[in-house]
C-alpha cells in the first residue's frame, strides 16, 4: 500500500523555494521567480503542494485571470516529481484546486497543454471533464526543455467549468459506431501517420456527428524515432482542430486504444454540452 498524499496550500517563502527545486527536477529549466509566485498567492492566485512522507511530490500554480468583465483562475503549471508520476498525484491536486477555487468564488479554471501529449489529455478531458475549443499556435515560442524541444509549442486551451453539470456528472464519452474517424495508417516500424486530410476536412463542415481525431499514443517515442513525422503530426492536427473548432466543435474526451499506436480525441458540437449558462459565450464558440 502506497504512502498517503497530503495536499495543502503553499504560501511561505520556504514552501515556494521547494516549488522552485521541483520545477528544475521536472522541466530542467529555470524556475519561476519567488516574487512572482508569492505575489500571485496574495492576489487571487492559488498554489498547492502534494506531499508524500513529508517531501513535496508535486505542485500546482495558478493566478487570477480577467477577460471582458469576467474573472477566472488561470492554472499555469502542474508539476509532478519523476519518481512520483503515475500515482494519481496530479489528479488529486486538480480536485483540491477545484474545491478551493469554488470556495474562492471562481466558476472557471483554464490552462494549456500540448494536445499530442495523451497522458495530459486523458487526465484533463476524460477524468476532470474539461472541454477545449481553443487552439493556440506556437503558444510559448521555441522551448528548450526536453519534452518540447524541436517543435512549435502548440497548445490546447482547456476550460474547466467547475460548477457546471458537465463537470459534476460522471459521464463517459465513448467510441460509437456513428463516429466519423479521421484516417491514419501505420508505417513499417509501427509508427502512426495521418493520411491526406484536405478532402476529409471539407466534408466535415457539413456534418453534425461526433468526430474522432487520432493522435500518437506515445508522442515522445515517435518524436525521438522520427522527428519529421512528429512535425507532420503537429501541422496536420493543428489544421484539423482549428478547422473543427471554427465550425462549433469542442474536444470532450480522450479515448485510449489498447491495440493501436494511436488514441482518439472525441469532439462534439459545443452547444450540446451542459455548460451553456456558465459559459460567457453561451456554448456557441
Amino acid at each position: 500500500m502506497g504512502s498517503k498524499i497530503e495536499i495543502r496550500i503553499l504560501s511561505t517563502y520556504s514552501d515556494l523555494k521547494q516549488v522552485q527545486k521541483l520545477e528544475e527536477n521536472v522541466w530542467n529549466m529555470d524556475p519561476l521567480p519567488l516574487h512572482q509566485t508569492i505575489t500571485a498567492s496574495q492576489n487571487g492566485g492559488l498554489l498547492l503542494g502534494a506531499f508524500i512522507d513529508g517531501e513535496m511530490a508535486g505542485f500546482s500554480y495558478s493566478f487570477a485571470g480577467f477577460n471582458k468583465g469576467k474573472s477566472y483562475l488561470c492554472s499555469h503549471m502542474l508539476g509532478i516529481h519523476p519518481s512520483h508520476q503515475d500515482k494519481g498525484v496530479g489528479s488529486q491536486l486538480k480536485q483540491e484546486q477545484k474545491k478551493i477555487a469554488k470556495e474562492m468564488g471562481y466558476d472557471l479554471i483554464v490552462w494549456t497543454y500540448d494536445p499530442l501529449e495523451t497522458k495530459n489529455g486523458y487526465l484533463n478531458l476524460s477524468k476532470l471533464h474539461t472541454i477545449c475549443s481553443t487552439y493556440v499556435e506556437n503558444c510559448y515560442g521555441e522551448m528548450e526543455g526536453s519534452l518540447n524541444r524541436g517543435l512549435p509549442s502548440d497548445r490546447f486551451k482547456v476550460e474547466w467549468w467547475i460548477n457546471s453539470p458537465h463537470v459534476e456528472k460522471q459521464h463517459r464519452f465513448k467510441q460509437d459506431q456513428d463516429d466519423i474517424v479521421i484516417q491514419w495508417d501505420a508505417l513499417k516500424n509501427d509508427l502512426p501517420k495521418l493520411l491526406n486530410i484536405e478532402k476529409r476536412l471539407k466534408t466535415l463542415h457539413h456534418k453534425d456527428q461526433s468526430i474522432l481525431v487520432p493522435v500518437p499514443a506515445d508522442f515522445q517515442r515517435l518524436k525521438n524515432v522520427n522527428n519529421d513525422l512528429a512535425f507532420d503530426w503537429r501541422l496536420k492536427t493543428r489544421e484539423i482542430f482549428q478547422s473543427l473548432f471554427s465550425i462549433g466543435y469542442a474536444v470532450v474526451s480522450l479515448i485510449k486504444s489498447e491495440d493501436e499506436p494511436v488514441h482518439y480525441y472525441k469532439l462534439v458540437k459545443r452547444n450540446k454540452l451542459d455548460i451553456n449558462r456558465y459559459s460567457r459565450n453561451g456554448g456557441d464558440k
